[in-house]
């Protein structure tokens, strides 16, 4: 079976945060949209619904192989790899990520937070790091870069957890953390959540925020300003997700801000960060003046 044949139709549209936006230069949105494009296609492999494992690990393969130029190779594949050649850029950022979907074919439970966040090394970080590799920023910057993806992918876990539950049996809430609370995998399953399965998507959703902390920084250490304000809008909307599920049932459809929000949060994040910039020359002539 091809790849092409088990696409979802999603795409960079749908995501519940920026991908590739306006707010980039347009010689930077190509590869990663490249990029996203190959993810997507390994994404939609790995969570459809009736395909078998082998058959998941078979196609993942290929998108693979496509990476190191074989013929016959997925589009996606071929894509990322050109636009990979035009920009000099390496390909162990994709090579990572499936990884981290060929893990989603084969494994439904994890166990503990440390297993999670294994996860998403392969599943998440790439994502920043590719794009910090595509502007040219320092590497000083990963750090930051990590805390904040695997953030996002917190988030979109909870907001996802029934969805993943039900479709594909497939549980990214560690049983641990479930445990402490007096709630199991089957609460996701319900129509709403258990007190128990509340409390534990609190709880993560906290642990996101501890993540959105450690990465505050982040978008300071970028030297490419259109790069930075993407990230701050990103980091504005992550916020706001993770304090609606702290409030919001995901399993009735909450935990996400809607597009008029959504809105709202990133010209209010660019206003503020206009506004700092312009006044940061004022600040910096009175303090010459001061010294």
């Amino acid at each position: 079976m091809r790849g092409a044949d088990l696409r979802s139709g999603k795409t960079h549209r749908d995501e519940n945060f920026p991908v590739a936006s306006l707010l980039l230069a347009p010689e930077h949105r190509k590869p990663i949209l490249a990029f996203y494009a190959f993810a997507r296609a390994a994404d939609d492999v790995a969570d459809h619904a009736s395909l078998a494992p082998a058959d998941k690990l078979a196609v993942l393969d290929r998108l693979e192989a496509g990476l190191d130029g074989a013929a016959g190779a997925e589009n996606e594949a071929v894509a990322l790899r050109e636009a990979l050649a035009q920009r000099g850029l390496p390909d162990c950022h994709a090579r990572a990520l499936l990884q981290a979907f060929r893990q989603d074919a084969t494994l439904n439970r994890y166990h503990s937070w440390l297993e999670l966040m294994d996860y998403c090394a392969f599943s998440a970080m790439p994502v920043g790091r590719f794009v910090l590799d595509v502007h040219g920023e320092p590497r000083a910057a990963r750090t930051a870069s990590d805390a904040i993806c695997a953030a996002l992918q917190i988030i979109n876990h909870l907001q996802d957890c029934a969805l993943d539950y039900r479709q594909l049996d497939r549980v990214y809430l560690p049983l641990d953390m479930l445990r402490r609370e007096g709630a199991c995998v089957e609460d996701l399953g319900r129509e709403r959540a258990s007190q128990g399965l509340r409390n534990c998507i609190q709880n993560i959703a906290a642990r996101a925020d501890c993540l959105l902390d450690a990465g505050e920084s982040f978008a300071t250490q970028i030297r490419n300003q259109r790069l930075a304000r993407e990230i701050a809008v990103i980091i504005a909307l992550a916020r706001n997700n993770a304090n609606r599920l702290r409030v919001e049932d995901p399993l009735q459809g909450g935990g996400r801000t809607r597009r008029p929000q959504a809105f709202f949060i990133t010209l209010s994040t660019l206003l503020r960060m206009l506004t700092r910039n312009s006044l940061a020359p004022q600040k910096r002539r009175f303090d010459d003046a001061g010294a």
